[in-house]
Formats: C-alpha cells, structure tokens, sequence
C-alpha cells in the first residue's frame, strides 16, 4: 500500500467531477476508472457544485468593476486635460 500522495490538476478534477455529475456510472466505477479514493471524487463534485454560481457571478462582479474602472479613467482623462490647457495658456503668455 503507497502512503504517497497524488497531486492532481485543476483539469483532471473537473474532468472527473463532471463525470460524476452525469450519474452514468457509480463512483465505485468512476474510483476504478480514474484510480481516484471515492470520497475525493464526492469532494471534487460537492466542490463543483458549490463554485458553479460564483463562476457565473464573478462575470458580473468583473462588468461592474470594468465600468467603474472606465468611469474612473474618464475622470482622469478630464482632470488633466483641464490641466494641460491651463499649462498651454500659461505658456503661451
């Protein structure tokens, strides 16, 4: 019996934890298919589960930040062209 422990990518535990989500196999099965403990292939889908809505939401999360970002750069954008034409009619006196 091997007490080492196995790092698996990103990829690979969603592969699997979908792969449990469509309930076409037991997890007996999809244990022996991937060589994967089933209570890791639980955690994998419960995990999957519970990050899907942040997934969704972080969309949002990222379009409102973006429009504030932009509203922020058009202040800028305004604050100092008021401030080159004030240095320009300065300069040209």
């Amino acid at each position: 019996m091997s007490t080492e422990r196995r790092i698996h990518s990103p990829q690979f535990k969603a592969k699997v934890a979908l792969t449990a989500l469509r309930n076409e196999e037991t997890v007996a099965e999809l244990s022996k298919r991937f060589g994967v403990h089933p209570t890791m292939i639980n955690n994998w889908k419960k995990a999957l589960l519970e990050g899907a809505a942040e997934i969704f939401g972080k969309n949002l999360k990222t379009a409102k930040q973006t429009e504030s970002s932009v509203d922020n750069l058009y202040k800028e954008i305004g604050r100092l062209k008021v401030e080159n034409d004030f240095l320009s009619k300065k300069l040209n006196l």
